[in-house]
């Protein structure tokens, strides 16, 4: 078994392609990155509404952007994605008869730098949205938003069933391009890569010393320019550099700290976490007074404050505790990710149906 260890280790080293390890870091990295900007997005959000709340409306559309800066920026200097440069990789142009002598800080052609960057980016957007998409009509169907007659009812309740296998197809065709890339049949862990026209490799001893020497370089060819178009592109140019760059110096910075919440999240240290969550409960968040004039609440308990009459299938919004009805309330959280009294960010899945005795 030792025998067989040692023979694939010196393969791989020898054909110079990574390992599943290192293939599999580098994917979990930007997949671990995505959350923790999500978290940090939601809590500015919480602590200042009116500044800081489109900035989790809009959180996939600006992810995406910055995403889309950040690995053009390294696709076109490093041949290579944030992640892939991180762990030392690139990517090598399939059937490249001079990929011996393409230096990583050559880039990537652009055909296959703009396929790189279509599913590195784009189809982590549509993924997420699809997502969304299918939670929400999930959130309707369970409370039958729509007639039942309805064609549109049918059509996403088709959706509905045929999803979770076509989620499970897609992720078993990486799982099964993954076991051919340990097994050695295959060049690519994903079959994204392939697509893409490019596969894996480690960065030789040429690869680093061109890309510690590219910035210097560059600096030292750069020309004054002449016309005025051609000095607002090279304003443009380096300030999508500038914001690329300060992007990956602080994604390098929060790969570390996100691993050092991994470790201070691990069950070793679940009897500090513990030790520190034992506070005493905090009091009960102040509402708004009922008897006071103000044009939100009506002075009838059992009126929907939006729609002024009495409430029907009676819902509970989490982030406030006001109770209203479920289509009113529904509507206005899904369109104003917000709640109608209060301003708290939320979300549809704060939701709370209430049963009362009598159903």
């Amino acid at each position: 078994m030792a025998e067989h260890g040692a023979h694939f280790t010196a393969a791989s080293v020898a054909d110079d392609q990574p390992s599943i390890f290192e293939v599999v870091a580098q994917d979990s990295l930007m997949t671990a990155v995505r959350p923790a900007l999500q978290h940090v997005v939601k809590v500015l959000a919480e602590s200042n509404p009116t500044h800081y709340g489109f900035l989790w409306r809009w959180f996939d559309e600006i992810f995406t952007l910055l995403d889309l800066l950040l690995q053009q920026h390294y696709l076109s200097r490093t041949s290579a994605s944030f992640s892939e440069n991180f762990y030392g990789l690139k990517r090598i142009v399939m059937g490249d008869t001079h990929k011996s002598q393409r230096l990583a800080s050559a880039g990537l052609p652009k055909q296959q730098l703009w396929k790189s960057i279509m599913f590195l980016v784009l189809l982590p957007y549509l993924k997420v949205k699809l997502e969304k998409l299918v939670s929400s009509l999930r959130e309707e169907d369970e409370y039958s938003i729509h007639p039942p007659s309805s064609r549109w009812k049918r059509f996403y309740r088709a959706f509905l069933a045929a999803y979770p296998f076509v989620n499970m197809a897609w992720e078993g065709w990486f799982l099964v391009q993954q076991l051919r890339y340990i097994l050695g049949k295959a060049q690519h862990h994903s079959p994204l890569l392939r697509l893409a026209g490019v596969q894996l490799g480690r960065l030789t001893v040429q690869d680093i010393q061109a890309l510690e020497h590219k910035p210097a370089k560059a600096s030292m060819m750069q020309q004054p320019a002449r016309s005025v178009s051609e000095k607002i592109k090279s304003a443009l140019k380096k300030a999508v550099g500038g914001v690329a760059l300060s992007l990956s110096t602080g994604l390098s910075v929060g790969v570390f700290f996100l691993q050092f919440l991994d470790w201070w999240y691990s069950s070793e240290n679940q009897e500090t976490i513990k030790s520190l969550t034992a506070l005493p409960t905090p009091p009960p968040p102040v509402h708004l007074d009922y008897n006071s004039d103000s044009p939100l609440l009506p002075k009838m308990k059992t009126v929907c404050p939006l729609c002024r009459k009495t409430r029907v299938n009676d819902t509970v919004l989490a982030t406030s505790g006001y109770v209203f009805c479920y289509r009113c309330v529904f509507h206005y959280v899904r369109s104003h990710q917000a709640c109608p009294i209060t301003g708290y960010p939320t979300e549809v899945q704060h939701l709370i149906k209430l049963y009362s005795p009598e159903n």
